[in-house]
């Protein structure tokens, strides 16, 4: 699905071009279908503490190439570098050094995986050491080439490093599942959560709502969660009906039409489930709308569908599924669809930024009702996605937007529906109250 300059680019005349004049080559990304090993090899662990040889033994344990030094090695695959205990900024240039020495020798497609805590305000000299490594982390993501990503991983105090959370963070960041992920982090803030046996199809068994369903992200959504495992309930607006149809054929799934705006909804969709015999393991509110428009042209008309679908639906549904006490498994875990416009804003888009940050207040909020009773709530924010909807953007628009972030492209529906597949997994039963880029580390935000 690359855009016209790309295929351009990647072209033996356009490759020439582009070398010459200093245009942008985006590299072609590697995705699950593409490269289906768990961890690109040769890695390389860096660190001495205990926790970097746990690291080592879980790498191990995958089957993995592992190395403890770059001597020798001509390509390197991946590296994960435990920082775990430094307790001061003079502590990082030993550990991280090595690897500027060996940026030359990354794979296409390599990772990069930081796994450090979080500063916790008590410590100055320890605070200054582990907000160094979200600078070097974020600043090496720019760096990489040829499709590599750089992200980290965040174990708070406490949590070890052989957590699900952290084992479950480091799966998805070394897989080629997070192609379009850089320059993020992660934190498992507890040590809650299952590791997954079969990971392969880690959501086997457990039954998945998707809203929104029908098309673009959310069809992708829905067709990633079955590929995992999951037993998919889609539900989209009537006027949808008959894509939404043909997507539960394809995918054995129980439809739904229901227009989430509409009163009583969240009832209504209680007395489905309670029909059909569904408890639900995983709820996706990925349902969304633009209305764009300057704030000075801004009217009711296009403000308030945008707030009542994006944000207030996202409440009215979950609070009517927690309250109905028998429709949301032991652990549920709630994904919604935020976007980069909630973190950074966007010209023309007040209403939709709106919702959109409101989403990721949501979740932060929903996330410790849910905890109580061992489920989690995330959101995941999209950058750039090549969907019908930026396809129907100004051209020079579209084209400057999917330039501007380290990867040098538009991401994929199947980017935004890997990280939702994972933050629903019982794995990530530690992440709690996040929102996670997908977005190639666009310029604009963090």
């Amino acid at each position: 699905m690359a855009d016209a300059y790309t295929r351009f680019v990647r072209s033996t005349p356009g490759a020439m071009i582009a070398k010459r004049t200093g245009l942008p080559r985006p590299a072609r990304l590697l995705r699950r279908e593409d490269r289906p090993e768990p961890v690109l090899g040769p890695v390389v662990v860096l660190g001495d503490s205990v926790g970097a040889d746990q690291i080592a033994q879980l790498l191990l344990s995958w089957g993995a190439d592992v190395r403890r030094r770059f001597e020798e090695l001509r390509r390197v695959g991946s590296v994960v570098a435990v920082l775990d205990e430094v307790d001061a900024p003079d502590q990082l240039g030993p550990v991280l050094l090595p690897l500027a020495g060996a940026m030359r020798t990354l794979a296409p497609g390599a990772r990069v995986v930081t796994i450090s805590r979080p500063a916790t305000g008590q410590d100055p000299a320890r605070d200054a050491a582990r907000g160094g490594i979200e600078g070097f982390t974020r600043s090496l993501a720019h760096e990489m080439r040829a499709g590599g990503t750089a992200n980290g991983i965040l174990a708070a105090d406490g949590v070890a490093l052989d957590a699900p959370g952290v084992i479950g963070a480091l799966r998805f960041l070394l897989s080629a599942r997070s192609a379009f992920v850089t320059g993020q982090f992660l934190e498992v803030t507890t040590a809650a959560g299952t590791l997954t046996e079969d990971t392969a199809q880690p959501l086997a068994g457990r039954i998945a709502l998707v809203t929104g369903a029908a098309r673009g992200i959310g069809a992708a959504i829905a067709r990633t969660l079955a590929a995992d495992g999951a037993h998919l309930v889609v539900l989209d607006v009537p006027a949808a009906g008959t894509e939404l149809s043909r997507l539960a054929n394809e995918l054995r799934a129980v439809p739904i039409q229901l227009d989430v705006t509409s009163d009583g909804a969240g009832e209504r969709l209680v007395q489905f489930l309670r029909e059909h015999s569904l408890t639900l393991d995983v709820l996706v509110l990925n349902a969304g709308i633009t209305r764009d428009k300057l704030f000075a042209n801004m009217t009711p008309d296009r403000w308030d569908p945008v707030i009542g679908v994006n944000i207030t639906s996202q409440i009215t549904l979950t609070n009517a599924l927690i309250d109905a006490g028998d429709v949301l498994g032991k652990q549920p875990r709630v994904v919604s669809l935020a976007s980069t416009s909630g973190i950074a804003g966007n010209r023309g888009q007040t209403n939709y930024a709106t919702s959109k940050a409101g989403v990721m207040a949501f979740v932060d909020a929903l996330s410790s009702r849910l905890a109580e009773q061992g489920g989690t709530a995330n959101a995941v924010a999209p950058g750039f996605i090549e969907t019908e909807m930026t396809a129907r953007m100004p051209a020079i628009n579209r084209e400057v937007a999917r330039r501007v972030n380290s990867l040098q492209q538009g991401g994929l529906p199947v980017d935004v529906a890997e990280a939702i597949g994972f933050l629903s997994s019982a794995e990530a039963g530690g992440i709690q109250g996040q929102t996670l880029r997908v977005c190639g580390q666009n310029i604009v935000g963090r």
